[in-house]
């Protein structure tokens, strides 16, 4: 309850101060903010260790403001300097995979920006229906968002994901016949922990039912889960800190309970907490292997496997590469471009896809690590501006190097990478927007064994789906099928050499809002004769954007790519 306290303490006190003028501006919504923090925190703040609480909260913010600095200072801003709700759900969205791999639901860029509003208010609709609205801060809102605010967003969802366990783990405590009120000694709450974890990590696909009659069979729960003693190691290991961290600095009156080491419910929520935010980097080891396996698959290094070999191995390897062509397809993961080699898995695609998420819950996903995100931010840190120049982006990439690479190798640029960069600065006066589909799309084929191929909001309105909420056709229909895939060759004349781009799509979006930046005259009121000009220029393009986008879209074969047009769209 405390921790829960501290940003409640913050808001109550100064929020315009700590939080800005953004969507805090108007003297009602900050009022309403603060009845909704504190409604969703559960907190009465007093004056009673007030200055204590508003300390912490204050360094909490803070501590997330650094956190986004390098990535915020990247964004393009309106004219007065803050970002739109667009930007604001991508930097969240980001932030949120960068520091837990945590997938908010309705924070993805891939959700157009209508639905992302009501998706991600679905965690706040939960705890807050009143005051929803003034908890995302005017979505709405004309002048937008600073950066105290983003991080004020982002610790509000922290505490709210923090808080959305208190269901699962009151369902526990009745489980196990233990009063949310007492105190319980420690073998007692590894029990509950054994308990919760499995539920946590099993509720995706099973149901409560299932799930009892599976821990109350000691020898099946190991069979089913046989990495569960590791992983009741990673919870121990939580319980282990929240010790250290009360006997550094016991709460007012617990000091026996902590001597005796006696755990309260809030004791144990705490636990919890701790372990939906780390519970990704522990997970890791597990990604890297099923990783390694795709690897060892393609031989062209192309970051793709043909659906014949990844069937293949999945009949001589374990539970893994078993998904149904359709359930593959829905996720986004299929290369279905290339005439020479058929359709292929792209491995990055596969990683972060829904079915590789341990976990899922009504509102997130903990999923495997986007290690492209370690990349853009490395980008980010050097550009320190929404576009750059092709040379400064190559120059840039060109001494980045990946971890899945041999010997830590820089990618190769010459040749049709460089091109199709300069393709894409040409659509926009010279430079590349660095939070848009086509940038994204440019990484994954420098990068393709550690950046996804970006696809076109909504294309795959299912893409989140994890197996249980897809349903019986999850995985591939027998044996027989597999085999079919695994038997069938492909032949052709073209070689991967010559569709190693195939899939490349023309088709821009920005993730951000680019429309001040882009605008030639800036913020100004009055328009220079260059100005005029300019516009004139830019008028001209988004006309033939408007009028090519209805065409037909058609592959960029690498031989090609100097020569192709670009389409999309700018806002």
């Amino acid at each position: 309850m405390f921790r829960r306290c501290i940003l409640a303490a913050v808001l109550a006190t100064s929020p315009s101060a700590v939080l800005g003028q953004g969507f805090l501006d108007d003297q009602h919504h900050s009022a309403d903010l603060q009845a909704a923090m504190q409604e969703v925190l559960g907190c009465d703040v007093g004056n009673r260790g007030l200055g204590r609480l508003h300390e912490m909260g204050l360094h909490q913010l803070q501590k997330i403001e650094e956190m986004l600095k390098p990535m915020w200072q990247t964004m393009p801003t309106n004219e007065h300097d803050r970002l739109d709700w667009r930007s604001l759900r991508y930097v969240a969205h980001r932030h949120f995979m960068q520091q837990s791999s945590l997938l908010i639901r309705g924070l993805e860029p891939s959700l157009p920006v209508n639905e992302s509003f009501h998706g991600v208010a679905q965690i706040l609709s939960q705890q807050v229906p009143d005051h929803m609205d003034a908890l995302l801060g005017g979505a709405h809102s004309k002048k937008g968002y600073s950066i105290a605010d983003g991080a004020a967003f982002i610790a509000a969802l922290e505490i709210l994901i923090f808080d959305s366990e208190t269901e699962l783990l009151n369902d526990i405590f009745r489980i196990v016949n233990v009063p949310t009120n007492s105190h319980v000694g420690a073998s007692q709450v590894k029990r509950i922990l054994e308990h919760y974890i499995v539920h946590w990590m099993l509720r995706a696909t099973e149901d409560v039912d299932s799930i009892v009659a599976l821990m109350a069979d000691r020898k099946l729960l190991e069979e089913s889960l046989p990495d569960l003693p590791v992983v009741n190691d990673f919870v121990h290991g939580r319980m282990r800190a929240l010790d250290f961290e009360q006997s550094r600095n016991p709460k007012h009156g617990h000091a026996k309970v902590v001597m005796d080491r006696r755990y309260s419910f809030e004791d144990v929520h705490e636990i919890v907490g701790g372990i939906t935010g780390s519970f990704s980097k522990f997970w890791q080891s597990e990604c890297m292997v099923m990783k390694q396996q795709l690897l060892d698959m393609d031989k062209e290094g192309t970051g793709r496997v043909k659906l014949s070999t990844f069937y293949g191995t999945g009949l001589e390897q374990d539970w893994r590469f078993g998904e149904s062509e359709e359930y593959l397809r829905d996720m986004g993961v299929l290369d279905e471009s290339s005439k020479s080699q058929g359709k292929q898995v792209v491995i990055a695609n596969y990683i972060q896809a829904a079915s590789n998420c341990i976990v899922s819950t009504s509102n997130y996903l903990v999923c495997c690590k986007n290690e492209c995100e370690i990349l853009m931010s490395e980008i980010e840190h050097e550009i320190k501006a929404p576009m750059a120049s092709v040379d400064d982006v190559l120059r840039i990439v060109g001494n980045l190097s990946s971890s899945s690479s041999v010997d830590d190798e820089p990618p190769m640029l010459s040749g049709g990478l460089t091109d199709q960069l300069a393709i894409i600065a040409n659509l926009y006066s010279g430079k590349v927007p660095l939070h848009g589909r086509l940038f994204a799309q440019w990484l994954h084929f420098a990068f393709p064994l550690d950046c996804p191929f970006p696809h076109t909001a909504g294309k795959f309105e299912h893409h989140t789906l994890t197996p249980g909420a897809y349903g019986n056709n999850y995985l591939a229909t027998g044996m027989s099928v597999m085999l079919a895939r695994v038997e069938t060759a492909i032949t052709g004349n073209n070689t991967v050499e010559d569709e190693w781009m195939s899939q490349w799509s023309e088709e821009e979006e920005l993730f951000a809002d680019y429309t001040h930046i882009l605008s030639p005259w800036g913020g100004s009121k009055k328009l220079t004769k260059a100005g005029v000009v300019a516009a004139i220029v830019l008028l001209s393009i988004i006309a033939v954007v408007i009028f090519t986008s209805s065409a037909e879209e058609t592959p960029l074969p690498k031989g090609n790519v100097a020569k192709a047009p670009l389409r999309g769209h700018l806002v």
